[in-house]
């Protein structure tokens, strides 16, 4: 007859298992409490870090936000005079008026180019919040009415919702003028875009004059 195993005593495995959790748990227990100081030590620095490297990054954005305004009044005033204005390309001129807007603090200023602007060239959007859809004309002859149709009918259909603005380096026609004061388009012909250039701010140019009192 074969011999019978003593049986293993379950106390024993159980015994095992309460030893090695009391041990797990004063193991466990100085390292929470270590872990719990820790980041209460290093809460304070964290912030700090935080900060200092939020002001870092806020330091760096308004130095090169500097330096782009510095190169954007130097390029102003390089071309501020209407000889150099009309020695430019007509892509050159666009890109004179964007930065002209930017100035002015429009946002958003995006030059179109190229074919299948649909009669816009420059797209910015106003502080006041208005839309702008610019059309640009570096041009020596006057500005005909058909220009201004073809801006009044972007204005109507792709850019409905914007208000236009015609600038040129010449002037309008008679024809011209008619048509955009009759759909009060905003025009900048010569003798605005010289004030333009050397510093008056579109919407000073923009504004109605002030009707002349008679004298008494």
């Amino acid at each position: 007859m074969a011999r019978r195993r003593p049986a293993r005593r379950a106390g024993r495995r159980s015994g095992d298992g309460i030893m090695w959790a009391l041990v797990g748990l004063v193991v466990a227990v100085p390292l929470i409490n270590a872990t719990v100081g820790f980041v209460r030590a290093s809460g304070p620095w964290l912030l700090v870090a935080t900060l200092t490297a939020g002001v870092a990054v806020a330091a760096v954005a308004l130095l090169l936000a500097r330096r782009s305004h510095r190169q954007r009044d130097h390029y102003l005033r390089a071309n501020a005079r209407l000889e150099t204005i009309d020695q430019m390309s007509g892509e050159q001129f666009e890109h004179l008026v964007a930065a002209l807007l930017r100035r002015d603090g429009f946002r958003k200023v995006r030059v179109t180019g190229g074919a299948g602007d649909g009669g816009v060239d420059v797209l910015a959007v106003a502080p006041d919040g208005r839309l702008f859809a610019v059309q640009c004309k570096r041009w020596s002859n006057n500005v005909g009415s058909p220009h201004v149709r073809n801006l009044l009918g972007a204005l109507a259909h792709a850019y409905a919702g914007h208000t236009g603005l015609l600038v040129t380096s010449s002037g309008f026609t008679s024809a011209a003028l008619r048509e955009g004061r009759a759909a009060e388009l905003p025009m900048i012909a010569r003798a605005q875009l010289a004030e333009w250039a050397l510093g008056c701010p579109l919407p000073d140019l923009l504004a109605p004059s002030p009707p002349h009192r008679l004298s008494a």
